[in-house]
């Protein structure tokens, strides 16, 4: 295999290539600019808006190309996670079989485990990236968790998952580590945070760090793929519609876990706490009715919310442990310490640590 091109150093041709692949044998690309875009911890984005010419009805006129990051600490941790391999992996071989709505990909390539890696992906401009400090509106909030039927639903129970190796199988041994590194990382986080989080949240933080529970668990008897990272900041959101449209990006962290963590994960992110305590009970019951629509049975809606109520501490691994293994930036302090309070103040809110063993 070839090295792969730099994201931001597309050319013409290679674009028209891609296209011709997609299904638009006869274009012809004149011209490109681009510039970047996101702001993305381990990966940078690129804007391409394409002058075509030829036979190109139907072809885009702009493209979002996706690469690592420019920032040795997140390129580090892009492979050890192994999120630039899931992230090229999901567009390859899971997209298809999701109802989800996901960007079309016209061009997806890793170099062994990364970090070298490149996704040419669609443009969902005018769509616009959700703001996970100023938290949405509840029918946005709605949309993106009735999409989450279209992950959870067409995978749901799968066996046959367990078999790919790059998806990712909680066993004794991931518990442990990811365990491990929470344990090792809550100090580096508290150090950084602390001052910005109330006592009680500090304390269920720590409290989390001696559990033999949740957030680190074996695969129960529900499970489907999970996003993992489902938050706003991995939104594309198109609020002119009604109701509004929302696209999940960054497939970087997806594995098989229990599907209302991604629920869970979601509100007590993307809610403020006191519209997420008045709309939860709401948005969890239409989630689940949509669920059973969709074709699910055997999962009653008390188990549910009980499960719901379990995967509040999703939230928690994903901000202590990714915080300070990325490059700092001012709005990243700002969005870890959203999360560290949203995530702590949802679990005390809904008394799950009950769960925490």
């Amino acid at each position: 295999m070839t090295a792969l091109p730099r994201a931001e150093a597309l050319t013409p041709d290679f674009i028209a290539g891609c296209l011709r692949e997609a299904g638009f044998p006869d274009v012809e690309l004149r011209s490109l600019e681009v510039a970047q875009i996101g702001t993305g911890q381990i990966g940078n984005c690129f804007r391409y808006v394409l002058e075509l010419s030829g036979e190109a009805d139907g072809a885009p006129r702009s493209l979002v190309a996706k690469g690592p990051s420019d920032d040795p600490t997140s390129r580090q941790t892009g492979v050890q996670l192994r999120n630039y391999l899931k992230e090229v992996s999901f567009y390859r071989t899971l997209q298809a079989r999701l109802s989800i709505r996901t960007p079309r990909c016209y061009f997806a390539e890793i170099e062994g485990d990364g970090p070298e890696h490149l996704l040419l992906l669609e443009d969902l401009a005018p769509a616009t990236q959700g703001d996970q400090l100023a938290g949405c509106s509840p029918p946005v909030a709605q949309a993106a968790v009735l999409q989450l039927v279209g992950l959870h639903g067409p995978t749901w129970c799968d066996a046959s998952l367990t078999k790919l190796d790059w998806l990712g199988v909680p066993n004794e041994l991931t518990i442990q580590i990811g365990r491990a590194l929470y344990r090792a990382q809550l100090p580096r986080f508290l150090d950084r945070f602390r001052e910005r989080l109330e006592a009680d949240e500090v304390a269920i933080l720590e409290r989390a760090a001696e559990s033999n529970g949740p957030p680190f668990e074996p695969l129960g008897d529900v499970f489907s793929v999970v996003h993992v990272d489902y938050r706003l900041d991995n939104l594309l959101i198109d609020a002119s519609k009604t109701p509004p449209v929302t696209t999940a990006v960054d497939w970087q962290s997806l594995t098989l876990g229990n599907p209302l963590s991604d629920v869970a994960y979601f509100l007590g992110a993307g809610l403020l706490p006191e519209t997420r305590r008045e709309l939860e009970r709401g948005l969890v019951n239409d989630y689940h009715r949509a669920l059973v629509e969709s074709g699910v049975t055997g999962y009653d809606a008390d188990r549910c919310f009980d499960d719901y109520r379990r995967g509040v501490f999703s939230g928690f691994a994903v901000t202590v442990i990714a915080a300070p293994m990325v490059e700092q930036t001012e709005r990243g302090d700002e969005m870890f310490t959203a999360m560290a309070r949203r995530h702590a103040r949802h679990a005390l809110d809904l008394g799950s640590e009950e769960f925490l063993a």
